[in-house]
Parts: structure tokens; C-alpha cells; sequence
């Protein structure tokens, strides 16, 4: 994936040479990481600069004036008379144009993945902003009249403008979601964009805002038949569209939306394409069978990789170093090993199936919290009856039914999307039981669900599950999921591209009635049923599985594990991360009681340690 950076500043003494500006814009490209193969394109100005490092053909950079641009990925204009621009003068040039016109109004028009900076030195003027999905990541610092940007925030940290502080909050954030919610990163004042997110800059002052948002429709009529036949069309001409190499791949885990994308590149290519499926060795974890189903029904040419703890612990300092900032999603491991066999095997692309979940309504919770969401609808009076009595009944009256009934209603009472954290590791623990004291002043504990509010509700959309969605577009697909896979794939020096995040198939989405989604606790409905005739039966029927790592099984069971684990977490105790004694709790808990419950949290724990350990100049001041 082509990736951005770059600089504007203020004044600066007329002494500054350009040599020093060539190394400094270097160094930044240095840090954008990518794969092996591409190369980087610098400009350069007065008091500004730009670089792009990709593949060729996959990045514009131009000088026009003072302005200099900088783009990646392979936008396309909706606008027709922005398109015929674009025909003769070339995508760098209609955006300069379209930019001198209409200012950040113009990116409403702009379609596909992308990450784009326009700076101008003599205004002092500058736009960043990265595509309605974020496959793409943009990162940035304003330090007076100085803007850095770049695609990951190791970039913006190399400019000597930004100091690299680890900020005691985003750690806290990076407990509770096992990431660092976008807009913060893990350094002090430097921030991400959010998915169709721009930041105009000028002078010292920066101005964000979003270009578009999912057009979610809750009045759509119910049209099942031409729904049925408008999605089989654009299923196969988003796959069509994102198959542009003859050596491409498709990850294969058996799950709904991997088996579309297998299917429906055998349909267009004629012919079964090559797979890559993962196995565990724990049958919990295990969803080879389905991978070998779905590759059987469509002829794919399946290739398979069972992992071994021994892989786990090779690659785990790896995959910590390869992020600009700690990542907890340990899913991330089976991820590279597939890339990383598709590698071997000779491909250079892979076609990736995130996005299904998000857009059509396939992750548990959407029903489950369905559940709790009809409490709602129960008159005023009786919801404070049953309140009073049941939210308050004692643990000694509490047995059996009434446990639950007690349990259903004091979940009922929590609003979304708080409500979906009452599992949640740091709210369970409380972080007076995690952090040491001096780390926990000027915490705010409750940003993360503050970040979660504020995407939920953006969306004009009343329907629950539109809601939930929306914030999972941005939460569980843009700062978690898609930085595993392309990140993955980038260590594994692969291309990946997301076929059912193509923004046809997501309008397309949107303008569906809500209940197609999520119909009487049936996940995706509509997504199953129009597809019935094609899927395997057996991955229709299936329940919803991750693609989850043993990682609390494996660690009681290896010794090596165990023992990598229990010294990164004794490293971080060190370091004054969080405290002694509640790495012990942590420890005898995963032995004594839940391995795989407890196993999350150290697993978060220990690649937060691996990533210190592999970003020395990141500051920690403790």
C-alpha cells in the first residue's frame, strides 16, 4: 500500500538549505515502511515538502507554484466534469485544480482508497485527509505554524518537530480497546484521521471535519427482488474490479464473507483461485473444515498452514515492531502466516473479505444487543417497577431466573454504546487496580466510550443496528481490523485489497432496510438468503467465528510461551506501566481460572511491552 509524508512550515531562518530539508524528508520516508519493492518520490519547496513511497503507478506527486501534492492510492472522481479533467491532465493535476476551485468541498467527489496532502507554503495553508473507509491512515502534529504529517505516526515522530511522548492516556485507551482508538495515537498531540476525515490547516489553527458518511436510509422500501439482483452485480464487479494481477490470492478462513470473495473469483476467472487457510490445533479455534468446504465447492486450489505455538513466539517481536503504535488484536499472527504462505507461493496480491460484518449486519453483538434494546420499548412506569425490584435484588435472593432476570435488566439500563463494555477487561478490574498512581493522574477513564459516543452518534440514522455499525465501521474495521490485515501482509511484503468495501457495494448497503440485517436474531439475512443459491449450505448455517489465536490455551501449555510472556509482563511492571501486583493477579488468574479469558489481556499486555522494547526512542516518562 502506498503511503504518504511530509511537511509545511512557518517562517524559518533564510539559512535553512535544501539538503538539510532532502535528509529530514528522507528519514520520514524512511519510516513509512511498505512493500520491499517500492520506491519514493520526494518534492520539495520552500518551507515545505512532500514524499510518497509505493509501487509504481500507485502514487502522484507534483509541484504547481507553492503547492505541492502528495497521493496515494487510486482515487477516482464522481464529479463527470472532474473526470474528463482527470482524463487529460492527469488525477494530480484535476485535484489542484479542483482544490483552487471548490477548497475541501472537492473531496466529496473523490471515490476509492486514498491518502491525500496538499500544502502550500506561501498561503501557510494545507489539507490532509484519507479515504471513507480508512484503508488508508494518515497521521499528523501542528506545533505552531509547523504541520507534519504521515502515514503511520513513527514518520511524523522522525521530524525534529515532534518529540516522540508516549502520552500516559492513549496507554490507558490501549488497555481498554487493545488499540489506540483513532483521533489520539500513542504520542502526546499527534493524532489519526478518522475514516472520511480531513483536517484543513492554516497558520496555527486546524479545522477538521468529515466529507461524507454511510447515507443510511431507514425508510427504504421492501424490494427483496431487485435488492437480491443489484448485490449479486455488484458482489462480482467489486471482485472483478480489485482482481488486477494474474497472481492473486484470496485469504480463506470458511467464514461468509472470505468464501464470497473465493466464489466469486472463481466465477469471473473461470476457474477456482489459489486459497490460504489457517488451522490451530485447538478445536475451538479450529475453522479449517469450513475452509476446505467452501474450497471444494467452488474448485479453489486450497493451500493450508496449521500454526504452532513455536510460530506464535517467533513472530510475536515482529508483528510488535512492524506498528507505529502497540497493537493488541492477536489475530494478527494467523493473518501473517497467511500472508506470509501466499507469499512463498509465488503471489503478489491478495483479496481480503473485511468489511462483510460491518456493513451487513454480521457481528454477534447486533443481535444480542437487539435483546436488551426491547427493554426500551417497555412503558416508563413498569421499566422503574422492575428496576426497583429486580435491578436491586441481593445476591442471596438472586438464584436461577431471577439472577438473570436481575442481570438482563441492569444491562438493559445502560445506554449503547456503553453498554457493550460491561465485559470489558479494564472496566471489570477498574484501572485504580492496573496503572500505578502517578500514571493515573490526568486519565480520563472514560475517553474511550466518549470517542465511541461520538461515531455513534453521528449517524442520522435511528435504527440500532445502522448505529452499531457505523461505530464498528470505525472502531472494529478502520483502528483494528484492516491495520491487522494490511499490516500483516506488508510484513509479509504482499498486496491486499478489500473487495466488499468497495463504495458501491457500501450505498448499496446503506439504503437497505434495516431488518434485512439483522432479521428476528438472523445475522446478515439479506447477505445469506440472496446468496443461498451460490454459498455452501454449511456456510450459511454456521455460527459467527473469529479468526482468534489460542494464545491463553498455548500459553499453559508451552513452556516458552509462558515464559516470554511472564517477563514482558514483569518488564512493564519495571517500567512502571502498571503494577506488580496486578500482573500476578492477571498470572494466577489465567492459571486458576479462565485461560482463555485472562490469556487476552496479557497477550495485549505483552506486545505492549515488545513494542516499547522495539521503539527505544519512544519517551515514557513514568
Amino acid at each position: 500500500m502506498s503511503k504518504i509524508c511530509g511537511w509545511l512550515e512557518g517562517p524559518k531562518p533564510a539559512a535553512a538549505r535544501v539538503a538539510d530539508t532532502a535528509a529530514g524528508l528522507e528519514r520520514m520516508a524512511g519510516r513509512l515502511g511498505g512493500l520491499s519493492s517500492a520506491g519514493i518520490q520526494c518534492r520539495l519547496g520552500a518551507g515545505a515538502a512532500v514524499a510518497v513511497r509505493a509501487q509504481p503507478g500507485d502514487t502522484e506527486v507534483c509541484k504547481d507554484g507553492s503547492l505541492l501534492l502528495a497521493l496515494a492510492g487510486r482515487p477516482t472522481w464522481s464529479d463527470d466534469a472532474l473526470c474528463q479533467r482527470a482524463a487529460h491532465t492527469g488525477m494530480a493535476q484535476s485535484l489542484i485544480h479542483a482544490w483552487r476551485e471548490r477548497g475541501p468541498a472537492m473531496l466529496g467527489a473523490l471515490q476509492g482508497g486514498f491518502a491525500l496532502a496538499l500544502v502550500d507554503s506561501e498561503r501557510g495553508e494545507a489539507l490532509l485527509a484519507i479515504d471513507r473507509v480508512g484503508t488508508h491512515e494518515l497521521c499528523y502534529a501542528l506545533r505552531g505554524t509547523t504541520l507534519v504529517f504521515g502515514a503511520n505516526a513513527d514518520a511524523v515522530t522522525a521530524h525534529p518537530a515532534v518529540r516522540p511522548d508516549v502520552d500516559p492516556q492513549a496507554l490507558y485507551d490501549y488497555l481498554y480497546c487493545h488499540m489506540v482508538p483513532a483521533p489520539a495515537t500513542i504520542y502526546r498531540d499527534v493524532f489519526k484521521l478518522l475514516p472520511a476525515q480531513y483536517v484543513h490547516v492554516r497558520g496555527t489553527s486546524a479545522q477538521t471535519g468529515f466529507y461524507w458518511s454511510m447515507p443510511y436510509a431507514d425508510d427504504s422500501p421492501d424490494d427483496y427482488a431487485r435488492y437480491a439482483r443489484e448485490f449479486r452485480e455488484l458482489l462480482e464487479s467489486s471482485v472483478r474490479d480489485a482482481t488486477t494481477s494474474d497472481q492473486v490470492g484470496a485469504f480463506l478462513s470458511g467464514g461468509t464473507d472470505s468464501s464470497t470473495v473465493a466464489g466469486m473469483m472463481a466465477r469471473i476467472g473461470g476457474r477456482g483461485p489459489d486459497t490460504y487457510s489457517i488451522g490451530f490445533d485447538a478445536e475451538e479455534f479450529d475453522e479449517m473444515e469450513f475452509a476446505r468446504i467452501t474450497a471444494k465447492h467452488f474448485g479453489c486450489h486450497p493451500h493450508e498452514y496449521y500454526v504452532t505455538p513455536s510460530d506464535v513466539a517467533e513472530a510475536i517481536p515482529k508483528i510488535a515492531a512492524i506498528y507505529d503504535e502497540p497493537f493488541g488484536n492477536a489475530s494478527a499472527v494467523p493473518t501473517y502466516f497467511c500472508a506470509r504462505l501466499a507469499r512463498e507461493d509465488g503471489r503478489r496480491l491478495m483479496l481480503a473479505g473485511d468489511g462483510g460484518d460491518e456493513i451487513f449486519g454480521g457481528n454477534a453483538r447486533y443481535a444480542d444487543q437487539e435483546v436488551f434494546e426491547r427493554y426500551g420499548r417497555v412503558p416508563g412506569p413498569l421499566r422503574a417497577l422492575l428496576g426497583g425490584i429486580l435491578g436491586n435484588l441481593p445476591d442471596a435472593l438472586a438464584v436461577g431466573v431471577l439472577r438473570k432476570a436481575r442481570n438482563y435488566v441492569n444491562r438493559a439500563s445502560i445506554q449503547l454504546p456503553d453498554r457493550m463494555e460491561v465485559f470489558n477487561h479494564v472496566e471489570r478490574e477498574g484501572a485504580a487496580n492496573i496503572l500505578p498512581e502517578r500514571l493515573l493522574r490526568g486519565i480520563d477513564p472514560g475517553r474511550p466510550l466518549t470517542f465511541a459516543r461520538e461515531v455513534y452518534g453521528r449517524t442520522q440514522s435511528q435504527a440500532m443496528v445502522n448505529r452499531m455499525m457505523h461505530l464498528d465501521l470505525k472502531q472494529t474495521l478502520a483502528d483494528s481490523d484492516l491495520r491487522k490485515v494490511s499490516r500483516m501482509c506488508e510484513l509479509a511484503d504482499i498486496e491486499v485489497r478489500y473487495p466488499l468495501l468497495d463504495e458501491r457495494l457500501m450505498a448499496f448497503s446503506a439504503k437497505l432496510p434495516a431488518d434485512y440485517k439483522v432479521r428476528n436474531g438472523q445475522l446478515r439475512w439479506f447477505f445469506k438468503d440472496a446468496l443461498k443459491d451460490f454459498l455452501p449450505q454449511a456456510t450459511i448455517t454456521k455460527s459467527k467465528h473469529g479468526f482468534g489465536l489460542p494464545f491463553g490455551l498455548w500459553m499453559k501449555q508451552d513452556p516458552v510461551l509462558s515464559r516470554m510472556a511472564a517477563q514482558a509482563l514483569d518488564a512493564l511492571a519495571q517500567r512502571g506501566v502498571v503494577q506488580p501486583s496486578f500482573v500476578q493477579h492477571l498470572l494466577e488468574r489465567h492459571r486458576s481460572e479462565h485461560a482463555s479469558y485472562y490469556g487476552v489481556m496479557i497477550w495485549v499486555l505483552m506486545m505492549l511491552e515488545h513494542w516499547l522494547a522495539a521503539h527505544p526512542d519512544a519517551r515514557l516518562d513514568t
